[in-house]
Order: structure tokens, then C-alpha cells, then sequence
């Protein structure tokens, strides 16, 4: 009776489950998602703009199956990508999202679904986000807003500083969870002079709401209003928020971050840079500062700036 029931379960099995024989080799775009995917003509529009990353993070975290997208004959087939050999260097697919890459391993079918169990994975090129962003990347942008008292402020006054300027706005909720970060950076990098900067996308009719914002989410660093979908492109970033950019003393573009920080990453970006430019002998007296910065207390700038 056992194996009358071992024999029928593989008999029922056995069609929603076929492995391929041998090891293939496919090269593609690695997708959050069909649904994503299918948002656009992928022959006229790339996948991988910051919002697809953006909105991939949602995707891959939900659970949502991701994908290889492989182009075949005039079409693409989308291929579900599952470990075998190769091991994810994070919990999910996420960080390899929107690159083009070439893995190796055996196909399976799964009802309707291709499955490649992945033994290899090469990247081989960056995605559409990350092209972008390194398009900015040493170039000096000059940026003007007016702040919460109405006084026109510009990133070239800030030029000797490094700025964190952050876009934002009050009903985006992801940029609610990213300010306690922000502000801790304010904290322990302001006696360094770093400068965070909080660009809303709330315009001065709106002043009251991102009065309120600042004051729930404790902001303690200057904020400008009116940033636009346009000023954010001018920075790499797409128009999905929050977006960050990173700039060093000379004014230049250190690097574009699309989506929340990550604090730890961020604190590791400016001690690079602050190292730097103690490598570069800027003065003896920074070269303490740097020395000294975790040791004591750091100034906070004022609200509004």
C-alpha cells in the first residue's frame, strides 16, 4: 500500500516538476516582477530607472518571484530564479535588480513557470538607475531653493562643507522613516562640516504641514522648499522619493542614493570622504577633528537655516 501511494504521488508530481538535463546558460535582466516587467514595451523603454528600483524593493520583500528576463527571437521569456550553487550575498535578489547578468544552472518547469537554479551568476552591466547616477557622479550642480522663512539659500554657499542633501516630502512615508538617520548624521558629523540638507517637494503653501513634519519627526537641519521632479533628475535620480545626494567640499557629486539611506552606509561614505581629505593635508587641525570626532559632542545646526 506504501508504495501504491509513493507511485502515485510522483505520477501526480511528475508533470508540475521537470528538471532539464544538464547546465544552461542564460543571459538577461534580472526583474522584481512579471507585473513590473510588463509595464512597458521592454523594446522602446529599459527596466532599472530608480523608480523600478524603488518599487522593486516592495515587490522582492512582498515575495513576489523575481525574475530573469531573457530576450528569445523577437520576445522575451521570463525565467524564476532560485538558488542552487550560487550563494545570495543578501537574504533576497534584490541588490542584483535591474542589472544585466549571465548565470549558469539546470532549468526546471513548474506548472507553467520556467525555474533556473542558479549555480553562477556574472553581472555584466549596471542598471539604468546606476548608469545615471555615475552620469553625475564629479560634477558640480548648483541647486537654489528658498528655505521656511522665505530666504533664498543655494549649494554653492555650502561649497567647503559636505552635503547631504536629501529630497523629500510630507506625505511620502518612506522619507518619514528615513529623518530619525538623517538627523543622527546632523549630529555626529556637524563639528566635521558636514551639512545636511532636507529639499521638500511641499511648496511655501504648504509650509504649515512641513512645520509639523519637522517638528514629529524631530529634524534638526535645514530645510528648503519646491524641489521638483526636474531638480532631482538634474541629480540622477528618478522622481520617485526619497532620493539623496552626497557632495563633497569642492562641490562635485560623491554619489546618488535612490531610496532610504542605510545609516551605517552613509556614515562609512563621509568618513571616506572626511578621510580624504585629511590624506590630501587640508590642515592639522582637521586631522585631529577627524581623529577626535566620535569623542566628542557635535554641533547641531538650527531650524530653519
Amino acid at each position: 500500500m506504501k508504495r501504491l501511494l509513493v507511485g502515485l504521488l510522483l505520477c501526480l508530481t511528475a508533470p508540475l516538476l521537470v528538471a532539464a538535463q544538464g547546465a544552461v546558460k542564460l543571459e538577461g535582466q534580472i526583474v522584481c516582477c512579471a507585473e513590473c516587467w510588463a509595464e512597458a514595451d521592454r523594446d522602446k523603454v529599459e527596466y532599472g530607472t530608480a523608480e523600478n528600483l524603488l518599487k522593486a524593493k516592495s515587490c522582492v520583500e512582498g515575495g513576489d518571484p523575481t525574475l530573469l528576463a531573457v530576450r528569445e527571437g523577437d520576445k522575451f521569456k521570463l525565467y524564476q530564479l532560485a538558488t542552487a550553487k550560487f550563494r545570495l550575498p543578501g537574504k533576497n535578489w534584490l541588490e542584483f535588480v535591474g542589472k544585466r547578468v549571465a548565470v549558469t544552472g539546470a532549468i526546471q518547469t513548474k506548472k507553467d513557470a520556467k525555474i533556473i537554479r542558479v549555480d553562477t551568476l556574472e553581472v555584466l552591466a549596471p542598471s539604468l538607475a546606476e548608469r545615471e547616477a555615475a552620469g553625475v557622479v564629479g560634477k558640480g550642480i548648483d541647486f537654489r531653493l528658498k528655505d521656511l522663512s522665505g530666504v533664498e539659500q543655494s549649494l554653492s554657499s555650502l561649497k567647503g562643507r559636505i552635503v547631504i542633501l536629501n529630497f523629500w516630502a510630507t506625505y511620502c512615508i518612506p522619507c518619514r522613516k528615513e529623518m530619525p538617520d538623517l538627523a543622527a548624521i546632523q549630529n555626529d558629523y556637524a563639528a566635521l562640516g558636514v551639512q545636511v540638507i532636507g529639499a521638500s517637494a511641499d511648496d511655501a503653501a504648504d509650509s504649515t504641514k512641513v512645520l509639523q513634519f519637522v517638528k514629529e519627526t524631530k529634524i534638526n537641519f535645514p530645510v528648503w522648499l519646491g524641489a521638483t521632479t526636474a531638480d532631482m533628475m538634474r541629480f540622477g535620480l528618478g522622481s520617485a522619493l526619497p532620493g539623496t545626494v552626497v557632495i563633497g567640499k569642492d562641490g562635485r557629486i560623491a554619489k546618488v542614493i535612490s531610496g532610504v539611506v542605510n545609516q551605517a552606509d552613509l556614515k562609512k561614505q563621509i568618513e571616506s570622504m572626511l578621510a580624504s581629505t585629511v590624506m590630501t593635508g587640508n590642515s592639522s587641525k582637521e586631522r585631529g577633528e577627524v581623529a577626535s570626532a566620535k569623542n566628542r559632542p557635535a554641533e547641531v545646526s538650527s531650524v530653519p537655516s
